[in-house]
């Protein structure tokens, strides 16, 4: 990788692009050399947030400007496939949306072409780059938390409904991606329910439940018509048992030395109820964070933490998910 800063452009200036483009402007390493967007009044509003910064309609330019090193898609899922292709057949690095796409053989594809033309491709799985994963992740590995038993998930909320995929796709992928980091196994099997209560058809509400060869279950519970907003996960395991409540400002993770197990009598349970220990978090933003980790990966040709074996596990996951939801939940293995 040249010495020089890492030129970017951003592709889509919506919801979740202005996030981007701020984070990409705080790393050293990174110039952001041009926004993208089909929307005139979108790049209105990103001149005035940056006028130093070039606005253009036509993303052709940037697939054919050669300084431009990476390009950053914050466009709808269905719109990821020929993006993220373009980008990667331009030679360009690509940080991409989650999902990585709407199915599971154009993500493989995707990935391998990544291979093939030797740049760095990654799914923007904020929440493994958050301080409270980053620390559930060490608890979990030490040996004072014992095996997983189980991962319970409420990720609820009024909206923002989406046009093109369901409330899984949308909102699940984000607890996938905290499981499959945490969770040294893969799923064996997938359960989901979910209905629909908008004239498009796509699932508002739904459950999806993991199944593991261990004794390991994980459920989830996601929805867009919900009168509260909820992001809450719990996680218990032989010796410790933890409480993930994301909308928490200052005690996100509280870990319980809690745990239960059988006595020699197989009738008995033995409950173990022990302090509540609140760690402190470093104050530091996950986006931030997954920015740093791209750029390393570019630099270096390091295996970011977002990998695309996770990113693939996901679509594949959400992939039989739905047709569990068209099977009447039925078991769909992976």
């Amino acid at each position: 990788m040249k010495s020089s800063k890492i030129k970017v452009a951003v592709v889509g200036y919506g919801y979740w692009g202005p996030n981007i483009v701020r984070n990409f402007l705080k790393n050293s390493d990174c110039i952001v050399n041009t926004i993208v967007d089909n929307d005139q009044s979108k790049l209105i509003l990103a001149k005035n947030n940056y006028p130093n910064i070039n606005t253009t309609q036509n993303i052709q330019q940037v697939l054919d400007d050669s300084s431009i090193d990476c390009i950053a898609i914050c466009t709808p899922v269905h719109t990821h496939y020929n993006l993220v292709k373009l980008a990667l057949e331009s030679k360009k690095h690509v940080l991409v949306e989650k999902p990585l796409t709407d199915a599971f053989k154009t993500s493989k594809n995707l990935i391998e072409l990544a291979k093939k033309v030797n740049r760095i491709l990654i799914v923007d799985n904020t929440y493994l780059y958050t301080p409270a994963v980053q620390k559930i992740s060490k608890i979990i590995k030490s040996n004072s938390f014992g095996e997983i038993q189980y991962l319970d998930s409420t990720r609820i909320n009024l909206g923002k409904f989406q046009n093109d995929i369901n409330v899984l796709w949308d909102l699940a992928t984000h607890d996938i991606s905290i499981c499959l980091y945490l969770i040294d196994e893969l799923p064996i099997s997938v359960q989901a329910i979910g209905k629909s209560h908008i004239e498009n058809g796509l699932e508002d509400i739904s459950y999806l439940t993991l199944h593991f060869k261990s004794n390991m279950i994980a459920h989830f519970n996601c929805s867009w018509i919900s009168p509260v907003k909820i992001r809450h996960m719990l996680i218990g395991g032989t010796k410790q048992m933890i409480v993930f409540n994301d909308l928490e400002s200052t005690e996100k993770l509280k870990i319980y030395n809690s745990s239960n197990q059988k006595k020699s009598n197989a009738i008995l349970t033995d409950y173990r109820i022990g302090d509540v220990f609140i760690p402190k978090l470093e104050m530091t933003e996950g986006l931030s964070n997954l920015v740093s980790d791209f750029v390393s990966a570019i630099k270096y040709n390091k295996k970011p933490i977002s990998s695309n074996d996770l990113s693939l596990t996901i679509v594949k996951i959400l992939e039989c998910a739905q047709k569990s939801i068209k099977n009447n939940g039925k078991l769909i293995k992976l």
